[in-house]
């Protein structure tokens, strides 16, 4: 497709009245992806105060969400290598559209939408090719395909929309193919990077972790409050190699490796990463270790915290809250608050706000 072609009439915005908006919401919604014991898969949507607001089941493990920029709907995607897509009123927590990747691509997870809500662009992969790929959907056209680009590497995982309406894509590097289920294919060559891509499609400029950094693979992203990608990244190289798992990337820079005393104890895996509404805290978790590194708006090490399963994380109102074993941590100010959640959940890496 031509890259402009499914731009064409965005400013016409959106169809008033079709849907209720995050305005109207009373209090904060975050999505996540959820376990129970028997395996059966959901979504589900949680307040801070640990109430399961809906849960929904889904036909495979999920991963993350991306939440419209003004209509209460959320698109919450499976889990690499599924090909299914829910879109979700969050107001009834029902879902109302779904979407399925065409021949020869798979989701990895995630998603943003255009800032006038137009367009839905989701990180794909082009597995015979391989490549990585940006599906676009048409939102007011009931979320129908109309085109894909480049992603600028492979293995784009997390995207996300930049004040200036750009995107900045995190290419984890790692060629896989769902014939493998989810081997990785391509350790010893891989080539991880951030790429900055425009709405149109147009390729801006990659940052590639170069050297012996080449198999530290960028998987989820933040902006901090000077407009700079902040990265969660996931080392694929020697297991007795101590590396650091933050990087940080600015338009027209070189990447930035942020270390941390206690970044052994994510055992090279940095599940997700969020930074405070002030700025002055990032915060990235570790699953694996069940840990949290806390760095401040420098990067330099700002504490850390033993969580069980610490897995999601985002901004709070104060602060941010992180999903884990047995419901939610709030933390503001450096105090942290563990609120329960019923019902037995294990979740996934991601806690998006939404709401």
């Amino acid at each position: 497709m031509r890259r402009r072609h499914f731009l064409m009439g965005a400013g016409a915005g959106l169809a008033a009245g079709t849907s209720p908006l995050w305005a109207d919401f009373s209090e904060p919604l975050y999505l996540t992806a959820g376990n129970r014991s028997d395996n059966s898969t959901w979504l589900v949507g949680l307040t801070l105060s640990g109430a399961v607001r809906f849960a929904l089941p889904i036909p495979g493990r999920g991963h993350a969400a991306a939440a419209h920029p003004h209509l209460a709907q959320a698109v919450a995607f499976a889990r690499r290598p599924g090909t299914f897509a829910l879109v979700l009123d969050c107001v009834t927590g029902q879902e109302v559209a779904r979407l399925t990747t065409p021949e020869g691509r798979h989701f990895y997870g995630h998603g943003a939408f255009s800032a006038d809500g137009r367009h839905l662009f989701t990180t794909e992969n082009a597995y015979d090719i391989p490549d990585g790929r940006i599906g676009v959907w048409d939102v007011e056209n009931g979320y129908a395909r109309v085109g894909e680009f480049p992603s600028g590497g492979i293995g784009p995982h997390e995207i996300i929309r930049l004040a200036s309406g750009d995107f900045a894509v995190a290419n984890g590097g790692i060629q896989t193919h769902p014939d493998f289920v989810r081997a990785k294919l391509n350790i010893p060559t891989m080539q991880t990077n951030l790429a900055f891509v425009s709405a149109d499609g147009s390729l801006l400029e990659t940052q590639p972790l170069q050297g012996e950094m080449q198999k530290n693979s960028v998987r989820h992203i933040d902006v901090d409050a000077a407009g700079r990608v902040v990265a969660a990244l996931q080392w694929q190289g020697a297991p007795t190699q101590v590396v650091p798992l933050v990087a940080r990337f600015s338009r027209g820079g070189t990447p930035e490796l942020l270390t941390h005393p206690s970044e052994t104890r994510l055992k090279h895996y940095a599940g997700s990463i969020a930074v405070a509404p002030d700025g002055a805290e990032i915060a990235v978790t570790g699953p694996k270790g069940g840990h949290v590194i806390f760095l401040d708006r420098q990067g330099q090490p700002l504490g850390d915290a033993d969580i069980p399963v610490a897995s999601g994380v985002a901004q709070s109102a104060q602060g941010l809250v992180i999903s884990c074993k047995g419901g939610l941590v709030l933390r503001n100010n450096g105090v942290i608050e563990t609120v329960p959640v019923a019902g037995d959940w294990s979740w996934d890496n991601h806690l998006v706000r939404v709401g």
